[in-house]
């Protein structure tokens, strides 16, 4: 589970593995950030960065040391890592180090919605992101030798997590696409149905008809085996006309009751 933190912007992160080398003043901050690339390696809005540093001065997580001033430039703040931001360095490297959260990639949430593509189709772009997949791979692999001649392992290790889900990724892709290519994807006919007859296989419908939610079928039990629902049951089965027979009494009253059946709805994966 995620900490609440006083600071819980990224961008406070990447400020405090800045300062624990070196005092420096925003502007010496930022350009450190960029030369590293620490814009890739975390999500972060650069608009956003003096506020952080003001958030992250107020809870003391780094000081002011000393103002100076070059030549005709304005006078510039120099901050330092206090003791409380050591700690909380080390503290969000923990977390982020030893606990999965659920992150949502973009091509996840095209996979997702692939049904709405014809299967044709879907094989065509999926080989078209493995190209491109594979260029990039060629080339962070180059970067990536480049870079170990001159930086330690450790300072890229997240590029050598980068380059491995990459990998990893053509390596799904290459074998979904055998799958589609051979004709042995499992219900491939039925989605090539649906796309070229433009009607709902009946196994899909049948499937949607099967998923409903627990809370629904519950409530839907539960009222049908309460006292007052079964009285209001055996009173339905007594005829108006019954009624005026036995009591010689014309019987005006209306029975309002108007069940609702329970509409199932079918889950964004059952669709799927």
């Amino acid at each position: 589970m995620q900490k609440r933190r006083k600071v819980g912007n990224l961008l406070a992160l990447a400020v405090l593995s800045a300062l624990i080398q070196r005092p420096m003043h925003p502007y010496e901050i930022a350009t450190a950030l960029r030369a590293w690339g620490k814009d890739q390696d975390m999500e972060f809005k650069w608009g956003s960065f003096y506020t952080v540093i003001r958030n992250m001065d107020k809870h003391r997580l780094i000081e002011a040391v000393e103002s100076v001033r070059e030549g005709r430039r304005p006078e510039r703040t120099v901050y330092r890592i206090t003791d409380v931001g050591r700690a909380e360095l080390v503290d969000w490297a923990r977390e982020l180090v030893s606990t999965p959260t659920p992150e949502h990639p973009r091509f996840r949430a095209g996979l997702s919605v692939l049904a709405a593509l014809h299967p044709d189709e879907a094989a065509d772009l999926l080989r078209q992101r493995l190209d491109l997949l594979e260029d990039a791979i060629r080339q962070d692999r180059e970067a990536l030798d480049a870079h170990l001649r001159e930086v330690p392992r450790l300072f890229l290790v997240e590029s050598e997590y980068d380059l491995a889900m990459r990998n990893a990724e053509a390596s799904w892709l290459r074998g979904l696409l055998a799958e589609l290519t051979s004709g042995s994807y499992p219900g491939l006919d039925t989605w090539r149905a649906f796309h070229e007859t433009g009607e709902m296989p009946a196994e899909l419908i049948e499937l949607a008809g099967r998923t409903t939610t627990p809370k629904a079928n519950a409530k839907t039990t539960d009222t049908a085996s309460t006292p007052k629902a079964n009285a209001e049951t055996a009173e339905k089965t007594s005829a108006p006309k019954a009624n005026a027979e036995t009591t010689g009494t014309d019987t005006t009253g209306t029975d309002t009751a108007n069940p609702k059946a329970t509409t199932p709805t079918a889950s964004s994966r059952g669709a799927d």
